[in-house]
């Protein structure tokens, strides 16, 4: 199936680009499309526009500091994996992106799509509310800056209004002393995660947060819980749900073997 018509826009200004916002309540941006293009084929979204931001320049910029991590609009997924500096100041990013489908489309792909598109079953916005992050969004207005923890809504719905782009996300460093697993269980490499987890250990506290079990990225306190209770308080929190790829008992099974496997991962991390 081929999408219906739509206006293109590709501006070479961020000024520009939110002109074009501002004035077009059903315009969608375009940054990497590996999620946005799938829908347009398949007429799950029907925008009237679409304003592609590849040629503004400075939103491809990685910058780490001390502080964290702040990644641009336009960053590709496997720059964001490759970098030594993200590495080292917040290595959880890299171990999820590893994940993250397959080698082509992270190649094109960008982190701060992959968080703003809001699919539960990603990676990305799982990670950004498990570390506190936030992101950047701009409009004719202005800019904001939106937590994590009040970003995401439903599935595929965020609070990213339709006149602001998301301009760059911030990943707060790990602590010194903490540490960070992730894993997650996919029928093949590469496909959505049936369940998958991020957790972090930082001293006495012990928090994770999971992809493909609840319509919005979920965490999870688990400080005090003993091992063998670990997956079992983290269901009491968690609602999996049967489809076509996984029944809501299969996934419970999951949640409970994933939890201590990645908590445990994460505590040798921390030593």
């Amino acid at each position: 199936m081929k999408p219906a018509p739509f206006a293109y826009h590709r501006p070479t200004t961020l000024g520009d680009a939110l002109e074009v916002l501002s004035g077009n309540a059903d315009a969608k941006v375009l940054a990497g499309g590996q999620s946005l293009v799938p829908l347009l084929s398949m007429r799950l979204a029907g925008p009237s526009a679409l304003v592609d931001i590849n040629a503004i320049p400075g939103l491809d910029t990685i910058e780490v500091t001390e502080a964290g991590v702040r990644i641009g609009a336009l960053a590709r997924h496997a720059d964001v994996l490759a970098h030594e500096g993200v590495r080292r100041v917040q290595p959880l990013l890299p171990e999820a992106l590893s994940y993250v489908a397959h080698a082509t489309i992270r190649n094109r792909g960008t982190t701060v799509g992959s968080i703003v598109h809001a699919d539960a079953a990603a990676e990305m916005p799982s990670v950004l509310v498990l570390l506190g992050g936030s992101v950047e969004a701009a409009s004719t207005g202005g800019t904001r800056t939106i937590a994590a923890e009040d970003l995401f809504l439903g599935p595929l719905e965020s609070t990213l209004r339709p006149e602001e782009i998301a301009t760059s996300a911030f990943f707060p460093a790990l602590p010194a002393g903490a540490g960070v697993a992730f894993d997650e269980i996919a029928r093949r490499q590469g496909d959505y995660a049936l369940v998958g987890l991020g957790a972090v250990v930082d001293g006495d506290s012990v928090r994770a947060s999971y992809v493909s079990v609840s319509d919005v990225p979920t965490v999870v306190d688990l400080s005090g819980v003993p091992d063998d209770r670990l997956g079992e308080v983290a269901l009491e929190h968690l609602d999996p749900v049967d489809d076509i790829h996984a029944t809501a008992a299969y996934r419970a099974q999951l949640v409970r073997v994933l939890t201590k496997r990645v908590v445990t991962k994460a505590r040798e991390a921390a030593r």
